[in-house]
């Protein structure tokens, strides 16, 4: 098997190899025709997958700063993990106490363990200390708001102060606020704490200033500022890098993640709505605890604040085929006798999306504050599943309920994990049988496959399901990655007809903690590294359109792919030209028909080929813009290994 890297340098090579004959050529001809050959394509073509791998929701876009803040964590998650896990009693000042796990009338069934904190003797403090993920980011002057459910466990005794306090790993104090809990009942206690000055790695510390017993669950840490200063909400700076994408669409929660590792780890969207402390938590099939504090109220709300349309995902009945692997569960399924309540909570998703505030499940939705509709359109029903028995019985039913009940939401199906094959083949009879309105096609392949597969949807029977390209990416993130999938995205574009979406996957990662690549965007703790395939997806989605005209390339047009499209909005017209050469290629380029083309602008991504956005970079490579003068034709030099946007105001 090759490496990513020696993938890359096979390509490379072929990529010099034609362009040291192509040296001398003349300039290739490209032809734009305005008259009669446009189409209309999908105004939602490019979007987002969002899917908490690689730690991308807590720990990442999800901004609690506090890890395992309800005590869940559990070894089938980490051998070595358990529910006190990144958790470390702390005794200060002659204070001396102990810790255990309770599980005995816990805060709301859903979330079962909580810290029983035994304080003998008070001296400067007896508590807990958490270092967050990776180190808790503490910027001078921010407000950062703490809480926690509480009990006392002794009867008649007075309040018990605390203190909340952030502090650097040697100690100092960041900043800190007093609390009280009082009571021997289960109630929220917060505080404010404003930090004194910056640390990029501070912990978290508890502690209990008198003696006696206190119960504790959901210790949270939010920064006051979030994405759209939402409670509950969103990292600022990772969530505005998404939304610089300008995604048309969503699609949420995974994934594999969706359908799980065996039918009792689905991903049930019931539960990761409703007050935190309610919120059922569970190992993901990535080996690691979701909280799903980010959950669906969460991914609604998010894609309201970008202007992105929600695609969420259920399972279809069944869970991942790779599920288990060590024990060969395999794929499994929903009991028949279950199928019923299943099918209903995706009917109660809708519901809970679009219906009214006084339904039952918009009531829910109001309650969190959010009275008004989502309006939701597209449903995904599966992901990547192998096309059994079980699987076509299972999508039939779940398919032809939400089809009978609610005929105005598009579900979109899945036909398997690869670009072709036995679940691909299989996928795609279930949707033509079915007519199902679009299917999702996920492919990972070298930058190669995506240069050589040019014409992939040019011969699609525009009568069947429209396409979803879900998952896709060409395995690397050097320049050349970037510019075989830009060159592909004009063949998206060129069958907008027919493929109605597309999404690079996966969206996010934090370094350290992958488990997967590669990935559109990574990040720590305090930075933001988005990659060329970024820049690439960005470009794409600022100058997308709903109109498609014909372009076209003479036979001297080796190494180069184009589109053009016109944005109804703004009127513009939009070249993409794409150079995967390795040298430069001289184009004369020509409008036929329309009126004199108005002022234009070029943006440009070029650079070295095997160049790599990372954090450590000093010289990114990233688009620049410049005037450039068009007419009804005009000459233009594509740099190689380059992306051009020239848009033409009109």
């Amino acid at each position: 098997m090759h490496s990513i890297k020696q993938l890359l340098l096979v390509g490379a090579t072929i990529v010099l190899g034609t362009a040291l004959q192509a040296a001398d050529a003349p300039a290739t001809k490209l032809t734009i025709d305005l008259r009669s050959t446009s189409k209309q394509i999908s105004p939602d073509l490019f979007g987002i997958f969002f899917e908490d791998l690689n730690y991308a929701a807590d720990g990442g876009l999800y901004a609690e700063l506090i890890q395992n803040r309800s005590f869940e964590y559990q070894a089938t998650e980490q051998p070595d993990w358990n529910p006190l896990s990144f958790w470390e009693l702390t005794q200060r000042g002659g204070g001396k106490g102990g810790w255990f796990v309770g599980a005995v009338d816990p805060v709301h069934a859903n979330n079962p363990h909580y810290l029983i904190l035994d304080i003998r003797n008070a001296g400067d403090g007896v508590g807990l200390i958490n270092p967050g993920f990776d180190g808790i980011p503490v910027k001078a002057g921010e407000i950062y708001d703490f809480s926690v459910f509480a009990r006392l466990l002794d009867e008649k005794r007075p309040p018990m102060p605390m203190i909340a306090r952030l502090e650097s790993r040697n100690g100092e104090v960041l900043g800190e606020a007093s609390l009280q809990i009082a009571g021997l009942e289960w109630k929220r206690a917060a505080a404010e704490i404003t930090a004194a000055r910056s640390d990029d790695a501070a912990r978290f510390v508890l502690l209990a200033k008198d003696g006696g017993r206190v119960a504790l669950d959901e210790l949270s840490l939010f920064p006051r500022h979030t994405f759209h200063d939402r409670p509950n909400g969103l990292r600022a700076d990772l969530a505005q890098t998404i939304a610089d994408l300008h995604p048309k669409f969503v699609r949420f929660p995974g994934g594999c993640l969706t359908h799980g590792d065996g039918v009792e780890n689905i991903y049930r969207w019931k539960n990761s709505i409703g007050p935190i402390e309610q919120r059922k938590g569970q190992a993901n099939i990535w080996r690691y605890h979701q909280s799903v504090g980010l959950g669906y109220f969460e991914y609604f709300q998010f894609c309201e604040d970008i202007g992105a349309k929600p695609l969420p995902v259920l399972a279809a009945g069944v869970s991942c085929q790779n599920s288990d692997r060590k024990r060969g569960t395999g794929q499994q399924c929903v009991p028949m006798e279950d199928m019923p309540a299943y099918i209903q909570d995706v009917l109660d998703l809708i519901e809970w999306a679009n219906g009214p505030a006084t339904s039952k499940w918009g009531a829910k939705r109001a309650e969190a504050g959010h009275p008004a509709p989502f309006h939701l359109e597209y449903l995904g029903i599966g992901n990547e599943d192998h096309i059994t028995p079980g699987f076509k019985e299972r999508f039939a039913m779940i398919y032809n309920a939400v089809k009978a009940k609610h005929p105005e939401i598009t579900v979109v199906g899945t036909v398997g994990p690869s670009p072709d094959g036995f679940d691909f083949s299989e996928g795609w009879k279930v949707a033509n049988e079915s007519k199902v309105p679009i299917v999702d096609e996920h492919y990972y392949e070298p930058p190669q496959w995506f240069l050589s597969h040019f014409n992939r949807y040019d011969t699609y029977d525009r009568n069947h399901s429209k396409v979803y390209v879900g998952e896709y990416a060409s395995r690397g993130n050097q320049l050349f990655n970037a510019i075989a999938e830009a060159a592909y995205m004009t063949q998206l574009e060129r069958n907008g007809d027919i493929v109605h979406m597309a999404s690079y996957a996966p969206l996010l990662a934090k370094v350290g903690h992958t488990q997967w690549n590669p990935d559109l965007i990574y990040f720590n703790n305090t930075k933001v590294a988005p990659t060329i395939n970024y820049c690439v997806q960005k470009l794409f989605a600022e100058n997308s359109g709903d109109t498609y005209y014909q372009t076209l390339l003479d036979n001297s047009g080796d190494h180069l792919a184009a589109s053009t499209v016109r944005d109804s909005k703004s009127g513009d017209l939009i070249l993409k030209v794409v150079n995967s050469d390795t040298t430069s290629k001289a184009l004369s380029i020509h409008l036929n028909g329309g009126s004199k083309p108005g002022t234009a602008t070029k943006t440009v991504l070029t650079g070295d080929l095997n160049a790599v956005n990372t954090f450590d970079t000093t010289n990114p490579v990233l688009p620049e813009t410049s005037p450039i003068t068009v007419g009804t034709s005009f000459d233009y030099q594509a740099p190689p290994n380059s992306l051009t946007v020239i848009r033409i105001k009109r």
